[in-house]
This record gives C-alpha cells, sequence and structure tokens, in this order.
C-alpha cells in the first residue's frame, strides 16, 4: 500500500468515527433505548467533569494573566542586557483588508514599550485578490511608508503572487513566500545572524499589547534554548467587540477562554493565530507548510517532529487583540463566523500527519507520541459530538424508553439528572461571564451603560451558538476531510468590519 493510500485511510477515519457514531445512538435509541441512556448519562457526567476542569484551570490562567501583567518586563529584559541584538520580523499577511485595519495594526507597533527600530515588518499583499484590491494597496503602501518608514528598521509593503498549482492560497503561502523573499533579498546580503531574529507571524488585524515583545524577548533570553520554542500570546478579540453582533461575541470570547484554559497546561499547547518563533529554527523546518490551512497549529507539529518531541509552546500571558467577525449584515456575520470556525475545525487534517510522521520517528518517546495525538482526537471528536449530544440526541432515547420501560427507575430519574448535570454545567458560563467583563476594553461613548447588561446576558445565547458555530461546522470539516476530492476545505478569508 503506497504512503498516499495509507494517508488518505487516516483522513477518512475522523469524519468517518463521527457519523458511525450519531448513527448507532439514533439507531440505538429505538432498538435499545436503556443502553442509549446510560451512555447519555455517562456522557453528559464526563462533559460536566471537563467543565470543572475547564474552569479551574482557566483561574489558574487568569492568575498568572494578572501576575505577569503586573510586571514591567522592559526593566526585566535591561537588568539581564544584551536584549538591543536581537530584531524582530513581523510578518503581517492580507487579502483585502484596507487601510484602517494597517494603520491601526502598525501604530499598535509602533506604541510598544520596545524599540521599534529593531522591527522589521513585512506587510504582504495576495494578488489573488484581485487587480482593483491590488491597486488600492499599492496606493495605500505609499502613504504607509510615508507614515511609517521611519519607525522600523525596514518596513516592506509586496505583493505576493498567486500560488502555483501545489500549494493552497491563504496565509501559510503568503508568509512563506514573503519571510523567503526578504530572507534572500535583505536578511542574507545584510549579514543578520539568524539565531538573533524573532519571528512572529500575526493576521493582520492583530493590535499587539505594549508589553508583546518585551515578555517575548525575556521569556527567549531566560528559556533554556529559545530555539526550541515557539512563544503564545492571549488571544482576545476586542477590536470591534462593542460593535459585533451578541453571537459573534459570545463565540469569539469562548475561543479566547478555552485557550486560555489551555495556556495552563503548556505541555500540551500548540500554537494558535497569531504566535511568535525563531527564526533559525523556521528556516530549518522549511517554513509553513503551504499547502494546508491551518499553518499556524501545523508549525509547531513540524518543530516537534524535526527536534524528535524536544519542543514546546511557552505560554506569554500578554494579549494580542484582533476582530470579532462582522460582516456587512447580520446574515454576512452568520456565514462569516460559520466559515471561520469551520476553518478552525479543519485542524483535523493533522491527524493524519501526526500519525504518519509519528510512526516514522522513532526518536520520539511513544508516550508524547500518544499523548498528543490523543489529545488531538479527543478534542476534534468532542467539539463535533459534545453539543449535539447534550442538547438533540440526548433527549431521543428518553423519548422513546418512556413509551416502553415506565417501570425502569432509570428511566423516571434519568430527566432530573440530566437537568441537574446541566445546571452544574452552567457554573462554566457563570464564570466565562463573569471574566468576559474584565477583558473588555471600555464602552464607547457611543453605547449606553445598558450595553453592559447585554454583554453579560449575551452568554444565554452560548447552548446555541455551541451547536451552530461549533458542533455543526465541526462535523461539517470532519465529513469533508472524509470525502476529500472536491469537498476539501480551501482557505475561507474571514470577513471582518469595523464601525
Amino acid at each position: 500500500m503506497s504512503n498516499k493510500t495509507k494517508y488518505r485511510i487516516l483522513e477518512i477515519i475522523p469524519g468517518t468515527t463521527l457519523w458511525l457514531t450519531f448513527i448507532l445512538a439514533i439507531v440505538l435509541s429505538f432498538i435499545k433505548p436503556l443502553w442509549v441512556i446510560y451512555f447519555i448519562i455517562l456522557y453528559d457526567l464526563y462533559w460536566f467533569i471537563r467543565i470543572i476542569y475547564f474552569v479551574t484551570y482557566l483561574f489558574i490562567s487568569w492568575k498568572r494573566y494578572h501576575d505577569v501583567n503586573k510586571i514591567n518586563w522592559f526593566n526585566e529584559i535591561k537588568k539581564i542586557g544584551g536584549y538591543e541584538k536581537y530584531y524582530h520580523l513581523i510578518v503581517l499577511p492580507t487579502y483585502k483588508e484596507g487601510m484602517k485595519v494597517f494603520r491601526d495594526t502598525l501604530n499598535g507597533l509602533v506604541a510598544a514599550d520596545y524599540d521599534s527600530k529593531k522591527f522589521i515588518i513585512i506587510l504582504s499583499r495576495e494578488l489573488r485578490a484581485g487587480e482593483d484590491y491590488t491597486k488600492k494597496f499599492l496606493a495605500d503602501a505609499e502613504i504607509l511608508h510615508r507614515e511609517f518608514d521611519d519607525k522600523f528598521y525596514k518596513f516592506f509593503t509586496i505583493i505576493h503572487p498567486v500560488p502555483p498549482k501545489e500549494e493552497l492560497p491563504g496565509k501559510g503561502s503568503n508568509a512563506t513566500w514573503a519571510v523567503k523573499k526578504i530572507k534572500e533579498e535583505f536578511i542574507d546580503p545584510e549579514h543578520i545572524p539568524y539565531e538573533d531574529i524573532i519571528v512572529s507571524n500575526f493576521d493582520s488585524d492583530t493590535a499587539v499589547y505594549p508589553q508583546y515583545f518585551s515578555r517575548l524577548v525575556y521569556l527567549w533570553m531566560t528559556a533554556d534554548n529559545p530555539h526550541r520554542h515557539s512563544y503564545q500570546p492571549l488571544t482576545l478579540y476586542n477590536n470591534n467587540i462593542w460593535d459585533a453582533p451578541s453571537f459573534a461575541r459570545v463565540v469569539a470570547n469562548s475561543t479566547t477562554f478555552w485557550l486560555m484554559a489551555e495556556k495552563a497546561r503548556p505541555e500540551r499547547l500548540f500554537t494558535f493565530s497569531s504566535h511568535s518563533m525563531s527564526f533559525k529554527t523556521l528556516v530549518e523546518v522549511n517554513y509553513w507548510e503551504t499547502d494546508i490551512v491551518t499553518e499556524d497549529s501545523r508549525i509547531f507539529l513540524q518543530c516537534f517532529d524535526h527536534f524528535n518531541g524536544e519542543y514546546s509552546t511557552i505560554p506569554m500571558y500578554i494579549p494580542i487583540s484582533m476582530d470579532t467577525v462582522m460582516g456587512k449584515n447580520l446574515w454576512g456575520t452568520i456565514q462569516g463566523q460559520y466559515k471561520q470556525m469551520r476553518r478552525w475545525a479543519w485542524s483535523v487534517e493533522h491527524f493524519p500527519w501526526m500519525t504518519m510522521h509519528f510512526s516514522r520517528n522513532k526518536k520520539i518517546p511513544w508516550g508524547k507520541k500518544l499523548k498528543y495525538l490523543i489529545n488531538q482526537s479527543e478534542g476534534q471528536y468532542s467539539w463535533a459530538t459534545g453539543p449535539i449530544f447534550i442538547t438533540l440526541l440526548g433527549r431521543l432515547p428518553l423519548y422513546i424508553a418512556s413509551r416502553e420501560h415506565l417501570s425502569f427507575a432509570i428511566i423516571q430519574n434519568a430527566p432530573f439528572i440530566l437537568e441537574v448535570l446541566m445546571a452544574l454545567a452552567m457554573l462554566g458560563v457563570v464564570v466565562a461571564g463573569f471574566i468576559n467583563i474584565f477583558f473588555l476594553p471600555g464602552r464607547p461613548a457611543k453605547y449606553k451603560k445598558i450595553k453592559w447588561l447585554a454583554m453579560a446576558l449575551q452568554w444565554l445565547l452560548l447552548p446555541i451558538t455551541m451547536i451552530f458555530f461549533g458542533s455543526v461546522p465541526a462535523l461539517d470539516a470532519q465529513t469533508r476531510l472524509m470525502l476529500g476530492g472536491k469537498y476539501r476545505l480551501g482557505f475561507d478569508v474571514t470577513e471582518k468590519h469595523r464601525k
């Protein structure tokens, strides 16, 4: 059997497992409803334990966030000394974003409590955006150079050509092409040592908080081997959070809190979205892969495999902020939010890659291989099944069994048991709503104080968003990977607007 065939079989496994689970749950609800009721109760109990575990780690991360942000990290790196030799290569791949996004992002970099003269900025527009967008970008670039050329060590605005057929148009191919180009045309001629460059691959709407680079350099200089780590900030979606619809805010904040809880366990932390790493390591692993959607987390796996499991992600606990999904109208926002979550759920494409590479690499300890593979697989499975089982399929066997097995105590008590478990599970919603208040930016003057109430009550939408912007897009993504061919997902660029 060829490697290509093996890989294709591995792509089919996650989606097949999902559909077999749903089909069995429905069929057995009619044939053996008691079996399914026991399963649902155990499954709900499992989710309740997961929520307790989530809340615990969320509080741990919240405490660390407050502790980290109390410290002046620029003073700390001055005490260590030698930070001046490091350069920051900041990559900003773009598609159709406009001047306001660019200017806000660049102003945020200038405002950092770090010498912006150590920044090498690459703003790379995709040519596939179209002729009109390209012309507009070139005109904007002239203005941006007049405003920012003297603020940075070097500022490049370039056009990423339409990639060849073997590559996927998107952030991965754009960022890889841009960095290779600047390496050949600037970094190498300037003889800047690769080990002195820290590269940050940001979305173009990424607003860094002032201490980002100071904290990054501190972690870099105090790491056992800075080239064996990625550095992950706390991802917020605050740029337009007050303007976005309530369901989009819930989805954005839910993502923030889940990632925040994961930071409390760095031994299982992948990179996500905007992050930083060693330029020397990036070159060594041959940059971001150009034929996938989820290059942001794949780069971690590339490094993990290359260094035989001796690679990890260090949580920074310093925030960056990006835009919450917001289309030109409500339907545009719904579509955009769904596509964003489906794109993130496409990280299921890591399963066949991990299985193939881990089986070949005998130098990675089996314990590490299994830990990462199980965490990845369980996360994808729960993402697609959890909310549907808890809110929808869990009621079907109760309805069927109630007509035939009324004498069974489990039938009489199951609704009560499930209601208690769900009520206890709401603890996660309460905690998320409470913590959310502390991460919100100041209320814009155009909104009245009553808007705070909407920010609190929006969490009542969580059960709905978990299904329609959680389970469904995850099921969609895994089904597409299972079917392959024309159903495979490309890089859907999320539409984001600011008022």
